[in-house]
């Protein structure tokens, strides 16, 4: 099976290129909306499944598309990536010196059919932050095209993130671990 990546996040990227994998990127522009009956896990796994349906028709029989969804929950609110500086500004305000959850969804479409969605969850514990290590992270890190307005990558990964139950890639965009032992099933493998 050939894998396609229909993802922009070059933390997805780089992920897969450490695993070893070769893959080739397909993008296509599909709404990330969901029903607002949803929560947690299952939006992460509607929003994953809902880009991967967008490719079905694309896909040749030896393929299999990989996409995915990450987001963050603050109790049961789901912050996706924010609109601007002010609302990332908000989003961090809102999740320093507190525990919250990450989850990402995955579905892995084949040409011939064949569908696995799955998620995982890490929860995140950041420490207490000031206005400044706020602002300075948003002016320079520019975090608008991440959920929850943060990547632990980052700086503020360095500085806030204090501990982490479950997969810290998980929290990067993918949760390798899993991705790796699903593809196996498909009969991706290392190149």
């Amino acid at each position: 099976m050939r894998l396609v990546l229909a993802s922009n996040s070059p933390r997805r990227r780089q992920l897969l290129t450490d695993l070893g994998l070769r893959y080739e990127i397909r993008l296509l522009e599909v709404d990330e909306s969901f029903p607002a009956h949803l929560v947690r896990a299952e939006v992460a796994e509607y929003l994953a499944a809902h880009k991967a349906e967008a490719y079905r028709a694309t896909l040749a029989p030896d393929e299999v598309v990989l996409t995915a969804d990450t987001i963050v929950c603050l109790d049961d609110d789901v912050l996706n990536k924010p609109a601007d500086e002010a609302e990332a500004k908000q989003m961090l305000t809102r999740l320093q010196g507190r525990a919250h959850d990450v989850y990402t969804g995955v579905c892995l479409l084949t040409g011939d059919g064949r569908r696995i969605v799955f998620s995982d969850q890490t929860r995140v514990y950041f420490r207490t932050l000031s206005p400044a290590e706020i602002e300075f992270y948003v002016r320079n890190y520019k975090p608008f095209d991440k959920a929850g307005a943060y990547g632990a990558q980052d700086w503020i990964g360095m500085v806030a993130v204090t501990r982490l139950e479950g997969s810290y890639f998980n929290v990067m965009g993918l949760p390798v671990h899993r991705v790796w032992e699903e593809l196996e099933k498909l009969g991706v493998s290392i190149s």
